[in-house]
Formats: C-alpha cells, structure tokens, sequence
C-alpha cells in the first residue's frame, strides 16, 4: 500500500504538471484574448516531433531550447496573421479557425514523420534510475520531467508577479484599453503571450516525447483534457489552472490503480451484484476502467454547481 501510495503521487504531480505547462499558456491565451484555442495540444505535439528532428543531429539538449523557441515562433506568427485577422468576425470564427488549424497540423505531421510513432530516446545522460523504493525503481528522466516542470511554473509564477513585462500582461488580462492608452502596444503583447503560450505546449512536449508516446494522435489524446483544467480551475485564473492541473493528475493516476468496482464495495455489505443483474456491467466496472472519464464527470460537476471554477471570476 505504502508503494501504491508513493509512486502513484510521484506520477500524478508528473502528470499534473505537465498538464499546467500547457494550460498555463492555454489560460493566458484565453484571459487575454478570449480564445479558446482548440489547436492549443497541436503546439504541445509540434514541440515533440520538433524535439525529436533536433535530437537526431545535435542531440536531445538543444532541441529542449530549440524547439519551444521554433514552436513559439510559428504560434506568434499564426496569431499576427491569422488570428488577429479573424478576430474581426467573432469569437464563432476563432473558434473553427484554431479548430481546422489543429487538423491541418496533424495532417502536415503525418505527412512529415508519418503515422507510426517515432523513436525518440531518453538522452543516454538521464537514462539511468533515480532510485529504488520497495524494490520499484523510479526513472530518472521522470524525475527531470517533474523538476523542469516545476521550475517553469516558478519562472513563470515570477515572471508575472516580479518584473514590469509581467505586470503589463497581467493588466493587459483586464483593461486592455488602458494598457493602450498609456503606451503599450496591446497587440504586440497578445502575439507574444501567443507565442509563449505555444513555446510552453511545446516544452511539455519536448519533455514528454521520449517518456510518452510521441505520435500523430497525441494531440487528439491530450487535446480534451486541456479544457477540463481550464474550466475546473476558473476562465482566467493560472492559480486555478495550477490547482485544478495537480488535482485532475493526481485523481486520475490513483484511479488508475483501483482495481475495484461497485460490486466489490457492495459485496461485504451482503448485496451481490452480478452481470445477469439490472446494469450488470456498470456495477462490474472497475475505477481503473472508468478512470479517463472521471475528468469530464467533474467538469460537469463544476459545470453546474460552479460555473465560475475554482478560482475563476467570471462566468463567461
């Protein structure tokens, strides 16, 4: 129990936070510019494929600085060209911009890479065990993983709360016209925030790649679950992005390892449920079995009891 309990925490604050490095961007995308940006994981695959080309010539380190670096740029010249032309039209057409945007990527990465996933390795320096617990070794690239991702969220944490270029986005968040009207080139400031926030899904891709799965559909994968985050932690708010990425991680990595159904809690009690019974097979299922839509339950939760999130402030 005591193993259960240590490696299933480890690899939900993984897995949480590697969730926050894309929602963060997610979120000030959307406080900024009221986007929901639909091809957001696409940059997060971008940055793993992009991570992976790199790492075959020069090596898996420079392509953790470039390929965020490249991805951020591609993210900055998409909002300046193509966003901000659409945004004329409406929160409607943004949204099936991003939309045919992410299947367009997919389609150009198939097209590139293929459709079978790539061979991208653990660099051969962090290939090693961290240590051993119970006779379980932990690897030590996921303890890289989890180290770089909370190093970003504090360099982040202090971009916005400690320096003037953090100060003006975070009043670019909410008064956009005075922002303006003081000197700043609001505009300048959303394609940046644009950028960064695909520079972001692409570093927790590039981290991700050799770890997970590095494929066309890892987008479509992820993609869904980037908006649960999003809601259940408040439209806007990156404390709640935070809190509601380490909750959603860590609820569904130990749901993951419960091997027990409603009918085994019930059986102690003396009621015997069975497949022959009325809905036999949802009383037979497993919380490891249902554990991918336990998110989407509680963004439905959230959804009608809170609809402002966690740490939200608005509604819509």
């Amino acid at each position: 129990m005591a193993e259960l309990i240590i490696f299933s925490t480890l690899n939900g604050l993984l897995y949480g936070m590697l969730l926050f490095l894309l929602a963060s961007g997610l979120t000030l995308i959307f406080s900024m510019m009221g986007v929901l940006n639909f091809a957001h994981a696409s940059f997060y695959m971008l940055g793993a494929y992009f991570g992976y080309q790199i790492s075959r010539y020069v090596g898996y380190w420079p392509g953790l600085l470039l390929a965020p670096l490249i991805v951020g740029a591609i993210g900055a010249v998409i909002e300046r060209y193509g966003l901000r032309t659409v945004h004329k039209h409406g929160h409607v057409a943004e949204l099936l911009f991003t939309f045919g945007l992410a299947f367009i990527v997919e389609e150009l990465v198939q097209m590139i890479w293929g459709k079978v996933p790539v061979d991208y390795r653990v660099p051969e320096a962090l290939n090693f065990s961290a240590f051993t617990l119970f006779s379980t070794t932990y690897p030590a690239f996921r303890m890289f993983m989890l180290l770089m991702s909370v190093a970003v969220f504090v360099g982040l944490l202090l971009l916005l709360t400690r320096t003037r270029v953090g100060l003006i986005i975070r009043a670019a968040l909410t008064h956009p016209n005075m922002v303006g009207a003081l000197g700043h080139n609001v505009p300048l400031v959303f394609m940046l925030v644009f950028g960064v926030g695909c520079g972001l899904a692409a570093l927790a891709g590039v981290i991700a790649g050799p770890a997970l799965v590095t494929q066309p559909a890892m987008a479509a994968s992820l993609g869904p679950i980037l908006f649960v985050v999003v809601v259940v932690g408040g439209l806007g708010s990156l404390p709640g992005a935070f809190i509601a990425s380490l909750l959603i991680g860590l609820i569904q990595t130990f749901a993951v390892a419960l091997n027990v159904s409603v009918a085994d809690v019930l059986k102690p009690l003396g009621l015997t449920l069975t497949r022959d019974s009325f809905g036999g097979d949802l009383w037979m299922a497993t919380v490891a079995q249902v554990a991918p839509i336990i998110p989407y339950m509680l963004l439905v939760l959230v959804l009608i009891f809170r609809p402002k999130g966690l740490m939200g402030d608005r509604d819509t």
